[in-house]
């Protein structure tokens, strides 16, 4: 008897509890996945990963001093610094090919930019103003030192606070590391 009950009574209680299972798995990933730090939604001020050279022109009001331009074999790239010292600004720029169309693929600010991330982040900002904005990105690889530095991301793909006695001294957004 108690073997004729067993099969139904295993399919039963499988199909009971699997949807649940199948449901709790799908909220942890959209959970985890909300956790995670986009590097290409994020701003600083209207900067942003990719930008066209020809649009951040109109964006940036310091002339630049454009260094020389040099293959980069971890990317395939050819990279271009480009520094706004009388903004606060330093832009990698990148293209597929020597002298072609660039685009940025990293951002700097320092003092005296007065430049803002997305969630209002700036040059001078306390510590836990970074925290408060973005402690849920937290690295998980370690790069996070308190009080001398904070990663949204990582360091591969991140934006990374410089911490100077409990204020933001510096921000990058791209790739620290390859």
């Amino acid at each position: 008897m108690i073997r004729n009950v067993f099969p139904p009574l295993l399919i039963l209680v499988a199909l009971t509890f699997c949807p649940l299972l199948w449901s709790h798995a799908a909220h942890a990933q959209k959970a985890n996945i909300a956790d995670q730090f986009d590097t290409g939604k994020e701003r600083i001020g209207e900067l942003r990963l990719g930008l066209p050279e020809n649009e951040l022109q109109k964006l940036v009001s310091c002339a630049p001093n454009k260094l020389k331009e040099q293959y980069e074999g971890a990317t395939g790239d050819y990279v271009q610094t480009w520094k706004y010292p009388g903004c606060g600004i330093v832009l990698k720029m990148s293209a597929n090919k020597r002298g072609g169309a660039k685009q940025v693929a990293d951002i700097t600010i320092t003092s005296p930019s007065t430049l803002q991330t997305s969630k209002g982040v700036r040059i001078g900002s306390a510590e836990k103003e970074v925290l408060d904005a973005y402690g849920r990105y937290r690295d998980r690889d370690g790069a996070t030192s308190k009080g001398k530095r904070f990663v949204a991301g990582s360091i591969f793909d991140g934006l990374i606070f410089e911490i100077k006695d409990g204020k933001v001294a510096g921000i990058f957004l791209g790739a620290a590391a390859e």
